[in-house]
């Protein structure tokens, strides 16, 4: 008799509190466990979706949705990685519609030859007349010693040339992407008059260096104009944007796209 008067008292308590505490007088929850928990059966908990039990599947985590939400099953998705292989770590592409603008009296006066004058590691702040195409400045985060960065840029190249029907008139340019403001790869080309006017070109150009140093580093491309031939000295050439209505910026617009390749040294942590 004494045996059920205290269980009575005891779930009475139980329904009063609704909480319940396991070698705690002060429970904070429901169910406070204080102490280790061994659970010799499956969890369950409730699928929203169709009001069911759900006991998840094999290697899948119980992960809280925040409070007021019941937590839900989820399937961490964890590349294998083979020793010695190169993964894509970074891929992403950036575009800038802003471009740059030059007159003849942007252009260098180059007292060594161009082979001597764009060669690679060269710093771009040595490289006059070069104008940064800022929208395509980013940082990108290497995490391995040896890697593979690819770099691919492309732009339009437009000259307001009248239609003089004559490729006397051209001028030279060169574009360079840069790595922590070196050069690693450097295209140059020729834009000329003809029969049209405002005639503009597509340019692409891809770079490529490999183990660069683990940690930030800075990705830009820079272009120049570096020779006016015939008539071109009155005329302005732009890069990246128009320079006269038959085309608009959104059609001239650069690009660039950075894929970096690792061999995988360090793992960041799955869970914080």
């Amino acid at each position: 008799m004494k045996n059920i008067f205290s269980t009575i008292l005891l779930a009475s308590g139980l329904m009063l509190s609704a909480q319940v505490g396991i070698n705690t007088d002060s429970p904070k929850a429901k169910l406070d466990v204080n102490g280790d928990l061994n659970l010799r059966d499956k969890i369950a908990v409730l699928d929203a979706t169709d009001n069911t039990l759900s006991i998840g599947n094999n290697d899948q985590l119980l992960v809280s949705q925040g409070e007021g939400y019941a937590p839900i099953w989820k399937t961490l998705r964890i590349p294998e990685y083979e020793p010695n292989k190169f993964y894509l770590i970074f891929n992403n592409s950036f575009s800038d519609k802003l471009g740059v603008d030059f007159s003849y009296s942007d252009e260098p006066n180059m007292s060594a030859s161009k082979g001597a004058t764009f060669t690679k590691g060269t710093s771009l702040g040595s490289l006059i007349g070069f104008k940064e195409i800022t929208g395509l400045s980013q940082n990108i985060s290497v995490f391995s010693t040896e890697s593979k960065a690819y770099f691919q840029f492309e732009t339009v190249v437009q000259a307001n040339f009248g239609s003089n029907g004559t490729t006397d008139t051209s001028i030279d340019y060169a574009c360079g992407i840069f790595v922590d403001d070196k050069l690693i790869n450097l295209r140059q080309n020729n834009l000329k008059a003809n029969s049209a006017q405002y005639p503009f070109m597509t340019h692409n150009q891809i770079g490529l260096i490999g183990n660069l140093s683990k940690g930030n580093h800075k990705v830009s491309v820079a272009c120049s104009r570096v020779g006016s031939y015939g008539d071109a000295p009155n005329r302005r050439l732009s890069v990246g944007k128009n320079t006269n209505t038959n085309i608009n910026n959104f059609i001239a617009q650069s690009s660039l796209k950075v894929e970096v390749y690792e061999v995988p040294q360090a793992f960041n942590t799955i869970i914080n």
